[in-house]
This record gives structure tokens, sequence and C-alpha cells, in this order.
């Protein structure tokens, strides 16, 4: 394994992954390959509804308004049939729906459109795969099946080319190419791999494993039978693993014993040379120092007395899940997500704007302008906008069962949802 020098650390950026290498295949369909010009495209936010199976599409600035919805599982009979004639991949699929899912079938946990804006990729944790879907008829362009029995985060590089998805069942993250499934490459992680990160340059992948969230044995003192959690860094041309960071070293030298080590959400500051992250069980974040190798910041904010102090009812061991910054690098923006709130956080001093209520909001990101934090409310079926330089609630948008991931894409100028089924 080699090893990055301080000044090449600063040019990594965080990358989820999951990986266990099995051959999936990817089924590509015909697609067009006439591009579309930046004149033709429409930037908008794809909203993933992890329950129903949908992706609503939203304006990215002003009031947020619904403009599409896309049905992400138009073959749900054809899987259901396939899951139910294989008994190991009919036990995994029940397993999803009893455990991460909280009862409920996981259709759709990330998506991201292709840079013409015709097709939005989607992983699908339930079905265990990665689709592209044609935005003007709804079908199927190309399937792949990942690793194992789940797919989970994804990222996409800057140029829009390569999309990095999480295999968590089998410890591996693949790369493929965004226009035709065909996978680049893949490479090992940690246990149970989640968020990915592409750098902004693009040469490397940061993916954090977070190990088993679905046991009871959430007593700090059990941690360890939690996994092998840990980021993996590797170069994203050849998928050559460059660096590992054991946060719980880190944690444990600021004697921080009793935290998790495992990393959840995370955004890295404009220059790249901090990154902030969440982990299991904390109602916070830390501040890592990418040149120092080390944890130079601790925010801890504040608790809901509401919220249950018996850890083993906190969705899969998450406290707060969600994390997003301002384009300046000036604002942090935090969902609290069993604490009922999202709240922007000053960089700097770290002090905590107001709590906003919300209802288990499960991912944090930025407005198409830079001016909004948007929180996907899961509990309440809608996402809200909240004003970075107030830190006040803008606007709510009602959307569909259960969101979670929400990303910035683009549609053609005039769409608003598929033609046809």
């Amino acid at each position: 394994m080699s090893v990055l020098r301080p000044g090449h650390l600063c040019s990594l950026a965080a990358a989820l992954t999951l990986t266990f290498t099995l051959g999936g295949t990817a089924t590509a369909a015909g697609t067009d390959s006439a591009r579309t010009s930046a004149a033709d495209l429409r930037e908008v936010m794809f909203v993933g509804n992890n329950w129903d199976g949908t992706a609503d599409v939203i304006r990215s600035t002003g009031d947020f308004a619904k403009i599409g919805r896309v049905d992400v599982i138009p073959d749900k009979a054809e899987r259901l049939a396939a899951i139910n004639a294989d008994p190991i991949r009919w036990i995994y699929f029940m397993a999803i729906r009893n455990g991460v899912g909280e009862g409920h079938d996981q259709f759709v946990d990330d998506m991201y459109s292709t840079p013409d804006g015709r097709s939005v990729v989607v992983s699908r944790p339930s079905f265990a795969d990665v689709v592209s879907i044609d935005l003007s008829s709804g079908r199927i362009n190309w399937r792949f099946p990942v690793a194992g029995y789940r797919s989970d985060h994804m990222a996409v590089s800057p140029d829009g080319t390569r999309v990095a998805v999480s295999a968590s069942t089998a410890n591996t993250v693949h790369v493929l190419d965004i226009t035709t499934g065909r996978q680049l490459g893949s490479f090992a992680t940690g246990d149970k791999p989640h968020e990915n990160i592409f750098t902004r340059d693009g040469k490397y992948i940061w993916n954090m494993a977070i190990g088993d969230v679905n046991t009871a044995l959430d007593d700090p003192w059990l941690d360890w039978t939690k996994g092998d959690r840990r980021i993996t860094v590797v170069d994203a041309t050849t998928f050559r693993q460059v660096k590992v960071i054991d946060m719980r070293e880190r944690l444990d030298a600021i004697g921080l014993k009793d935290y998790s080590d495992a990393v959840r959400p995370a955004v890295f500051s404009p220059d790249e040379s901090k990154l902030y992250f969440q982990v299991s069980f904390f109602n916070g974040f830390l501040e890592y120092d990418v040149a120092s190798d080390r944890i130079t910041r601790v925010k801890t904010l504040p608790k809901n007395p509401a919220t249950s102090a018996d850890r083993t009812t906190w969705v899969n061991d998450s406290r707060h899940h969600g994390i997003s910054m301002n384009p300046s690098g000036t604002k942090l923006c935090v969902a609290g997500t069993m604490d009922d709130y999202a709240t922007v956080v000053d960089r700097d001093t770290l002090q905590e704007g107001p709590l906003v209520t919300a209802s288990k909001p499960y991912w944090a990101t930025v407005s198409g302008d830079g001016k909004d934090c948007v929180v996907s409310e899961s509990g309440a079926d809608q996402v809200t906008a909240i004003d970075f330089a107030t830190g006040q609630k803008r606007v709510s948008v009602a959307v569909g069962d259960h969101p979670q991931r929400v990303r910035l894409g683009h549609v053609e100028v005039n769409w608003t949802g598929p033609s046809a089924g």
C-alpha cells in the first residue's frame, strides 16, 4: 500500500462505498449518444422516496416547487418474481425490509442524473442493483446487479461520467460508466460501505464503512462488535488503495474512547483540507484535518429532551445523519435525525443557529444557488429549505413516502415527467 503525502492528502475528498467483489453484469439498452447542450437543460433536485419507489423532481432554488415524478421500480413485478424464486435472496430481501427498512422495502437510496439530462441512475437497496431510467419514457436503459444483496449510497464523478455505488453486504464499491452501466472497476472496503465521495479533481474516491448498524449491541463497551469501520481512499482510475484511515485511533488520541468510529455522512471544506463528519450515536459532528491526519475539533449539538435515551431505538445507530456546507465554506448544515431538528452552524465558531423543527430529517444538501440548506424530512414526507444566512426555515414542499437522499441534477428544459410507463 502506498502512502499519500500531506500535500496529496489535501486534494482528497470523501466517497461512500460498499465492497465484496462479485461479478455483476450490466445489461445495456440502446442509449441516445447525442449530447444535449447546457441551454437545453434545467437544474433540478431529485428527491428519492425510499419506501414508495419514486423520485420527485423539484426546482433547485426559490420555492422548490414540484416539477414531476419518476417511478424508479417499473420492473417491480419482474424483480419480485426473481427474488421469490431464490431462497437466499428472499431471506436478504426480508431482512432488509425488517431491519434497515423499518418494516418497509427500500426501493431508492440514491440517484444522479446523466450529464445530458436524459436519464437518472438509481441505487435500489431491496433489489440489490443500480438502474438507469429514461426520463422521457420511464423505461429502464440498463441494470447492474451489485455484489451481494444490497446497494446503498452512491457518488458521481465531477465530470458526471462515472458513478460509484456501495454494495453493503459485499464490502465492495463498484464504479460504473453512467451512460452504459458497464463496470469500470471495483474496490474492497471495510464492513458495510456507506458514503462515497469523489475529490473535486476526480482523482480519488473516499469510502466510509459504517459496520453493523442493525444489532442491539449499542452500549459503548460493545462498540468493537460492530465490525471493521474505516475510511478507504482509492485512486479513481486504477481503483488501488492509497490510504486507510481508522478513526478509532484518532478518537482515542483525544480521549473520546466511548465515541463510535463509524463515519456516517461527511463533507469536505471547499479546499478539501478539512473533513466534517458524523458518527453513530453522537448528536454533533467532528472536524478532521487531512494534512495532519488528526481530529481537530468536536461539536456537540443540543439534545431533544423528548428523544429516548435508549440507543437501540435510534434508527440504524444514527443520532444525527446528514451534513452539508455552503459553497463559500462558512456555514455547515446538520440534520439532527433522532432529535427532530436541523440547524445551521457557523464553521469558524461552531456556534449553532436556531433549531428548526423537522421530523426525522435524514439528509442535508445545498440548493442550486447555494443560498439554502435542503433537508429531507423522512418522518413528514417533505423537504424543507433553511436559509444559510439566517438559519431560519424558508419553505417546505410535500414529496413521497420517506424521502432520504436529495441530489442536484438536470432534466431537459421542458420536462414534466415521463410520457409513458
